[in-house]
């Protein structure tokens, strides 16, 4: 599962260390689906005795799966207690370095195969994403609610190797004047920017060198803008900013659309369209890369990161009670 480093404007942990993040994102999810696996095979409620609450919230539903699941997402790793926050914050941040099964919202039923398992694993895992890229220990921004439900940004972060670091939709700062661009992707090989087009299931759109495309669907024709304006943006920003910074990666630029067609005589050397005729061969392409987390995508993301813009608010936690009056 990849891994959001920025979303839109949001404060994101990756912007304060992106060197510590990507590693322990990788280890902290290994270490609770293992321990996930375990409890759903084994069916024993030993391992979660640790978890008191638990237990007495449970007295009348001992047996079921999905309680022995919720004590091991709850139990704090002991890998976690020597995180380089300092011991004043550790209890403060408890919530935010684990993620659990949001057990009142009712949204996960218990599994009957490993299957069902994998997929609530994922999109809790999902949940707890979008909260490492909307706050900090001691700030936060306010997600908009449809991130929550975003087919797009499920599929960039649940399709694809836990090595890619993701930007979806950023807001970048230059110059004053924030600007949105496409999603980027940064992976240990290359860095990605991809425009989505995806409506109408079979829709065709025509390209062409012009402001506009042209979309036919059910024999009806409708202009549409082109989509290489928003993609040539954002390639020139990230490529500008690498350069800058001497990272010397390469830079691929893609319209993307799963569910359609894309019909383009003129098609510029440097772009790939990837449509229902070639889909699955670049998705398996992107899918089979087993390089890890190189310095340099690191660099690159840090680069990138460092131009984008943050909007947040001090959480309350933090506030003393001077500042709270005032």
């Amino acid at each position: 599962m990849a891994q959001l480093i920025k979303l839109k404007d949001y404060i994101s942990r990756y912007q304060q260390n992106i060197l510590l993040y990507p590693s322990r994102y990788v280890r902290l999810k290994k270490q609770k689906w293992e321990g996930v696996k375990e409890a759903f095979e084994t069916k024993d409620m030993q391992i979660f005795y640790e978890d008191t609450e638990l237990l007495e919230d449970s007295s009348e539903e001992k047996e079921s799966i999905f309680l022995k699941i919720k004590g091991m997402m709850n139990k704090k790793p002991k890998e976690e207690e020597s995180l380089v926050f300092p011991e004043s914050v550790k209890e403060e941040d408890a919530e935010e370095q684990i993620f659990s099964f949001d057990y009142k919202a009712n949204a996960y039923n218990e599994p009957q195969s490993e299957e069902q398992l994998k997929l609530q694993f994922l999109n809790q895992l999902f949940r707890f994403q979008l909260k490492w890229a909307s706050s900090t220990l001691t700030e936060k921004s306010t997600v908009k609610k449809a991130f929550y439900y975003d087919d797009h940004l499920k599929y960039f972060l649940q399709r694809f190797p836990d090595t890619y670091l993701v930007l979806y939709k950023p807001v970048f700062l230059l110059k004053n004047a924030s600007i949105d661009l496409e999603v980027i992707i940064v992976t240990p090989t290359a860095v990605w920017c991809i425009t989505i087009m995806e409506e109408e299931d079979s829709a065709v759109f025509i390209g062409s060198n012009e402001k506009f495309w042209v979309k036919k669907y059910n024999n009806r024709e409708k202009k549409t803008l082109s989509p290489l304006i928003a993609l040539n943006r954002t390639e020139k920003i990230v490529r500008g900013i690498l350069d800058r910074h001497d990272v010397a990666l390469p830079i691929q630029k893609a319209i993307l659309t799963r569910n359609g067609y894309i019909d383009y005589p003129t098609i510029p050397y440097d772009l790939k369209i990837i449509e229902k005729r070639n889909y699955d061969e670049w998705f398996r392409m992107m899918r089979t890369q087993q390089s890890p987390i190189k310095a340099i995508q690191l660099k690159a993301a840090e680069s990138l990161l460092q131009y984008c813009l943050t909007t947040s608010v001090r959480r309350y936690d933090w506030d003393t009670p001077e500042e709270e009056e005032s």
